[in-house]
């Protein structure tokens, strides 16, 4: 297992104690978590799947820039992004998952907080972009609601239209943008 030195930005881990009695700890991916995070993306039913060698180049790449929740040694949930290269104070959060036996305990919005206030931290981030598909109405409520309790703006607009996808059926991507986040 590759790891992150222990005065890295990546290392720093949050935990929670969920209303269940279950605990679950917030930190940066490795490349030993890859594999799970694409068997949950696959198990997703909703997340747009990308190779098993996508999920280990990324949670090599941009662990900076994610996030893994695990309960002991099983990861919960993940929200993989990056810094944009070309608007460094916006981070876009790329795939948000939870797995189905930690749903509904509100994991998402407590890795996306985790998350954003690690880059922020480190960065100089005030943005976050995202983007949902209009049927993913639990995706869009948690980037509303992320944007209420931060008391950001939130502004949509068409990213990707279906004629952007030549590879088969693939609904419109709304662009979510998010910020001014308060420091």
């Amino acid at each position: 297992m590759t790891g992150q030195p222990q005065d890295s930005p990546t290392a720093s881990v949050e935990s929670m104690t969920d209303d269940r009695g279950g605990s679950v700890v917030f930190r940066a991916p490795t490349v030993a978590d890859g594999s799970r995070l694409w068997r949950m993306a696959a198990d997703s039913g909703t997340l747009d799947v990308n190779s098993e060698y996508s999920y280990l180049l990324w949670c090599r790449d941009f662990a900076a820039t994610s996030v893994v929740g695990c309960d002991g040694d099983s990861v919960t949930s993940f929200v993989t992004g990056y810094v944009r290269p070309d608007a460094p104070d916006t981070l876009f959060v790329w795939q948000v998952a939870v797995d189905a036996t930690y749903r509904r305990r509100g994991l998402a919005v407590r890795a996306l907080d985790a998350l954003v206030d690690r880059v922020a931290r480190t960065q100089s981030v005030v943005f976050l972009e995202a983007t949902v598909t209009p049927d993913n109405v639990p995706s869009a409520r948690l980037f509303a609601g992320f944007a209420r309790a931060r008391g950001a703006s939130l502004t949509k607009q068409s990213l990707f239209t279906e004629e952007h996808f030549s590879g088969g059926p693939h609904n419109e991507e709304v662009l979510f943008r998010i910020g001014p986040l308060p420091r």
